[in-house]
């Protein structure tokens, strides 16, 4: 028996719902289980000629598809699935944004060496945070708030130039975009390491794997 119309419309809204409900879920164990303030972000939008637009409307946008939507509602650390319910209702569609620089910061490395400096670091029996996945190939790990203004001065104490690594801070101000989102057009964020309850609101402080992550993203790029 063929599809009917109908029979495609009603596929595609409870393939709607079931997105919907999923993104609801993520937001509602950010806030409610670790501890995160949650912001609804833009969607990065393709349009003609292989551009990608930004769903906040503005033709500059210098970051489509990663940013928090001017017009949507922060929720605080604590909220609820029905209050994550109300607030991706205004805002359908949104991208699950976590602030940095509050309950963590984040170092940026490539996918590789981010790999690899996870193995060292668990053999080591090192605490370690959650680490995400980024379709465009890096990894970020979260730390202890403070990380990234201090992130210059630990390279600097253990002899690297941070000038000639690919580690990267985030830190106040910034915005990661958490799983399962898309991430500007580039496809879902996953997590490499999820975070779980004894380590999402307690990660490690940067100075116990900088010399690590340094270390590996040297040796990758050489």
């Amino acid at each position: 028996m063929g599809f009917t119309i109908g029979g495609i419309r009603e596929i595609r809204s409870g393939s709607r719902r079931r997105a919907r409900s999923t993104e609801i879920s993520a937001v509602a164990e950010y806030t409610g289980l670790w501890g995160w303030d949650v912001a609804p972000g833009a969607r990065a939008v393709r349009a003609g000629s292989g551009r990608t637009d930004c769903s906040c409307g503005a033709a500059d946008c210098p970051s489509p598809g990663a940013h928090p939507l001017a017009f949507g509602e922060e929720l605080a650390a604590g909220a609820t699935w029905e209050k994550a319910g109300v607030a991706w209702a205004e805002t359908p569609g949104a991208a699950i944004l976590l602030p940095v620089g509050r309950s963590f910061d984040v170092l940026d490395v490539p996918e590789a060496a981010g790999r690899n400096a996870l193995a060292r670091l668990e053999r080591m029996g090192l605490p370690l945070g959650p680490v995400a996945l980024t379709p465009t190939g890096r990894a970020q790990f979260f730390v202890a708030p403070g990380a990234a203004g201090q992130l210059p001065d630990l390279l600097y104490r253990m002899g690297w130039d941070d000038a000639a690594l690919d580690l990267h801070p985030l830190g106040p101000g910034d915005y990661l975009t958490a799983p399962p989102s898309d991430l500007g057009g580039h496809g879902p964020m996953r997590w490499l390491r999820p975070p779980t309850l004894d380590t999402a609101d307690r990660p490690p402080q940067a100075r116990l794997m900088v010399g690590i992550l340094a270390y590996v993203c040297h040796r990758s790029a050489a």
